[in-house]
């Protein structure tokens, strides 16, 4: 690699309409009454188990979220349907995630002082893409007029991460000069909404960064790329089971299996030091220790995890200026949740100073680059 690469813009965009914590438990609650009033000879005869209630309370204390962000908020509410009510368009339309996409992109290159003739290639990464093809990432550059090539990428959680490590290696190949990474995280269409251990977890929003070679990097605020790290292991404790077999199957294609689902306890307790040393060896790379850090971007799906990592990596908890947390306003959004922290806690920082970006999720999988300010 002969020249440097660099973050130098970062977009993000989120929906008008938004759900609180006493909104979705209001709904929920009024569901489970609903459930087992209809329900009450099955639940005193032992054929099916009573729903439990929610509290706001409970929601904020396990995951430290008060609020998300939804793209339709129409249904979601409603006892009678618990999803979201969004109208399907024709081929010929702009579909719902590239919209979205759209959005954060344009964000992104007025952040990067880039036009759309900039750029020679376009990743979407995120958890769920609404189709199988044509790619929404070549729907987007279409849209935006950018000529080059697109592609979609699927890894979950760790799916933004992962999409700017391809960035990274098309730019140290030489086969992009600038490469935009969109993370359009729709997620809102497969949460469970009856469900009272996953209901409160996602919201709806989308990111992206600019990536180019240091030489044409005009913006304020620009990001050395030191390194990019990963790793996978699989595991069966986040799934998310709908897909185009289930049409094959004789199953109910929108049964709860088939929404996103997870062992919370095994998830927390296995990741959580698979995060930490992960994060310490990256940084080993480069002589570094947690202490040369001066900001975390973490992944954003539980305040208890992103403070046990830390914890577990300073000896002590972070303080939010350290490793901003947006949970509270934005839930987990996916893969875009470190990028959410960096474009809206990366403009205080100094010439010299290192951050980390990392995620974690499904698969598992962890992906993580050490950057430092220009």
């Amino acid at each position: 690699m002969s020249q440097q690469i660099v973050i130098s813009g970062v977009g993000v965009w989120h929906p008008k309409e938004s759900i609180t914590n006493e909104e979705l438990v209001s709904s929920y609650n009024a569901y489970v009454d609903s459930f087992n009033a209809q329900n009450a000879d099955k639940i005193a005869a032992g054929e099916c188990q009573a729903m439990p209630y929610s509290s706001a309370e409970f929601i904020e204390k396990a995951s430290g979220i008060k609020s998300r962000y939804i793209y339709q908020k129409e249904g979601a509410l409603d006892i009678t349907r618990m999803k979201p009510l969004i109208a399907p368009r024709e081929d010929d339309a702009l579909s719902h995630q590239a919209e979205i996409a759209v959005e954060a992109a344009k964000l992104a290159l007025a952040s990067a002082n880039k036009s759309a003739q900039d750029v020679d290639a376009v990743i979407v990464s995120c958890a769920y893409t609404q189709r199988a093809y044509p790619a929404i990432a070549i729907e987007v550059q279409e849209a935006l007029n950018i000529e080059g090539f697109g592609f979609d990428m699927l890894v979950a959680c760790s799916a933004a991460t992962f999409g700017m490590h391809r960035a990274y290696e098309m730019l140290s190949a030489g086969n992009a000069k600038c490469v935009l990474v969109i993370n359009p995280e729709l997620v809102s269409p497969q949460i469970n909404y009856t469900d009272r251990d996953s209901h409160f977890i996602f919201g709806d929003v989308a990111t992206a960064t600019v990536m180019e070679m240091a030489d044409t990097a005009t913006s304020e605020h620009v990001f050395d790329v030191l390194s990019t790290q990963a790793v996978t292991k699989f595991s069966n404790n986040i799934r998310s089971n709908f897909g185009y077999m289930t049409r094959a199957e004789d199953v109910d294609p929108y049964g709860p299996d088939k929404l996103f689902h997870q062992a919370g306890r095994k998830v927390f307790k296995e990741v959580c030091p698979m995060a930490a040393d992960h994060i310490e060896s990256h940084l080993s790379r480069h002589n570094l220790t947690p202490a040369d850090v001066r900001r975390w971007w973490l992944h954003q799906a539980n305040i208890n995890m992103n403070t046990l990592i830390c914890k577990r990596l300073l000896g002590r908890e972070a303080s939010k200026e350290e490793a901003p947390i947006v949970l509270d306003e934005y839930a987990n959004t996916a893969s875009a949740g470190s990028v959410i922290a960096f474009g809206l806690y990366h403009q205080d920082l100094d010439a010299g100073d290192v951050g980390i970006l990392c995620s974690f999720g499904a698969g598992y999988s962890i992906g993580s680059l050490v950057v430092q300010k220009r």
